[in-house]
């Protein structure tokens, strides 16, 4: 479960066995989680983040899109 993005108390990362889906984060804060699709930054799925801290979760991926992408790709074409 390679680590993408530790910033302040969110760590970004995906999981090694995904590569069939398309390129996706998911986003832990304490113990929670969410996911995100990466090409449109869009939330797929919530397990307990509250919405409030969903918003700067969302911020946090689009500003980091890029880099997650490149990240992802390079992960997945190895």
């Amino acid at each position: 479960m390679p680590t993408v993005l530790l910033e302040g108390p969110y760590r970004l990362f995906f999981y090694s066995n995904e590569g069939n889906e398309p390129p996706h984060i998911h986003v832990e804060y304490e113990n929670s989680t969410a996911k995100f699709w990466l090409n449109s930054v869009e939330l797929v799925r919530n397990h307990g983040i509250a919405s409030h801290r969903l918003t700067k979760v969302q911020s946090l991926v689009q500003e980091h899109r890029t880099q997650l992408l490149e990240a992802w790709h390079e992960h997945f074409s190895e």
